[in-house]
C-alpha cells in the first residue's frame, strides 16, 4: 500500500457534501476536526453540528466509505462534541459557497451568539445590511428566513450558533 498523506485523506473528505446543504462539504463546513494515520488504518474525528444532527449517520457513513476508497484498511471515526462544534467552524471556502447558494453565513462571533443573533444580516446577493427577518424558522432548524429591503430579493440565514 502506498503511504497516504492527511492532506489526500481531507482532499477526499472534501468530495462529501452536506446533505442539508449539498453545497458545501463536510470541510468546508468544518465538522472534520481531525486525520490521524497509522499505516494502512486512518482515524477520522468529526464534530457534528449538534449532538442530534439526523444526518450524522449519513456522514458517518460517508467518511468510511470514502476513506476505505482511497486505500485503507481500516477506518475508525471519532465523534468529538467538546468543544462543540459552531458557526464560527465554517471555513471561509464555505462561507463563499453559503453566498452563492443565497444563504447568509453567520458573521464570526467568538462564542458571543446572543450579540450575533441582533447584528444585522447581510443580503448575500447585494452585501446590505439592510434586510429584515421574516421568519425565525427556514427548511432547517439551523436557518432563518430573511428579505432584502436593498434588492428585494428573499433569502435563508444561517443562525449563528
Amino acid at each position: 500500500m502506498a503511504t497516504i498523506s492527511q492532506s489526500e485523506v481531507l482532499d477526499a473528505l472534501n468530495e462529501i457534501e452536506d446533505p442539508e446543504m449539498p453545497v458545501i462539504s463536510i470541510v468546508e463546513l468544518g465538522i472534520v476536526r481531525d486525520v490521524t494515520i497509522d499505516g494502512p488504518r486512518a482515524e477520522v474525528t468529526l464534530a457534528p453540528t449538534f449532538s442530534g444532527c439526523p444526518a450524522l449517520s449519513s456522514i458517518t457513513e460517508s467518511v468510511r466509505n470514502k476513506v476505505l476508497g482511497i486505500g485503507f484498511v481500516e477506518v475508525n471515526i471519532k465523534l468529538a462534541l467538546d468543544p462543540p462544534w459552531t458557526t464560527d467552524c465554517i471555513l471561509a471556502a464555505g462561507r463563499d459557497k453559503l453566498k452563492q447558494l443565497g444563504i447568509a453565513p453567520p458573521d464570526r462571533h467568538g462564542g458571543d451568539v446572543l450579540t450575533a443573533l441582533d447584528l444585522p444580516v447581510p443580503c448575500p446577493y447585494c452585501g446590505s445590511r439592510n434586510t429584515t427577518r421574516r421568519n425565525n424558522f427556514g427548511p432547517t432548524a439551523c436557518r432563518s428566513i430573511y428579505f432584502c429591503n436593498q434588492c428585494v430579493q428573499p433569502f435563508e440565514r444561517m443562525k449563528p450558533l
